[in-house]
């Protein structure tokens, strides 16, 4: 897959957030790219690689795990997107970049990446408002559910949060936190396009299977 060349239609938008891999060192109990490969082999349709916390590699280390990560998205044909780091996701011609809230502002990241794909964190109907008038792609909603996957993540909200922002936007959206392949269903049916999850793939005794589940349940 090459890097996406224009702005990204919602129709397509949507497919690709069907089942969403999050993921960096911290998260995994084994290589994370082979984590990838086995992921993408169940379902996942897009992975986003996520480099924090006290096991995250630095430098060159991270850089390398980065490309073989996305080496692996690009022979399966699924969007590699980069978490914050905007120069990474430039020096890798990345398919897109996702920001949190605390991250640099959407509207600078888009005028960085220009028609690569920008997805935002946002925990609010004023959040979400902002990030489609800054250009934002796709909304990452979150936490829906508790979550230890995220060090910084806020209270969960529940599938409400999801059901007010379709009535106030049609952007593609994305739920996270805390979701399960039981849980998977009612996020669905709430009005999110898919979900993204971490440990519910990463710490799973079979990647592959788990993937596979999550994605049969990730159907509107």
């Amino acid at each position: 897959m090459t890097s996406i060349e224009s702005r990204i239609d919602e129709g397509r938008m949507r497919s690709y957030l069907r089942l969403y891999l999050v993921l960096g060192s911290s998260n995994c109990k084994t290589d994370p790219a082979s984590v990838v490969e086995e992921a993408i082999r169940g379902g996942a349709t897009m992975i986003q690689f996520r480099e924090k916390g006290s096991k995250a590699a630095r430098l060159a280390a991270k850089e390398d795990l980065a490309r073989r990560i996305q080496a692996i998205c690009r022979r399966h044909g699924v969007p590699f997107i980069v978490n914050d780091d905007v120069e990474l996701a430039l020096a890798l011609n990345a398919d897109g970049v996702h920001i949190g809230q605390d991250d640099e502002p959407a509207a600078q990241v888009r005028e960085r990446i220009g028609d690569k794909i920008l997805g935002v964190s946002v925990h609010s109907t004023a959040e979400a408002r902002l990030a489609e008038e800054l250009g934002a792609d796709y909304l990452g909603v979150g936490p829906i559910y508790p979550t230890a996957s995220k060090e910084d993540a806020q209270q969960p909200q529940g599938t409400e949060i999801i059901q007010r922002l379709t009535k106030l936007t049609s952007m593609p959206i994305v739920a996270i936190g805390g979701i399960t392949a039981d849980r998977a269903p009612h996020v669905i049916q709430a009005g999110a396009d898919g979900v993204a999850v971490i440990s519910a793939i990463t710490h799973a005794e079979n990647i592959y299977q788990a993937a596979k589940i999550l994605a049969s349940r990730a159907t509107g």
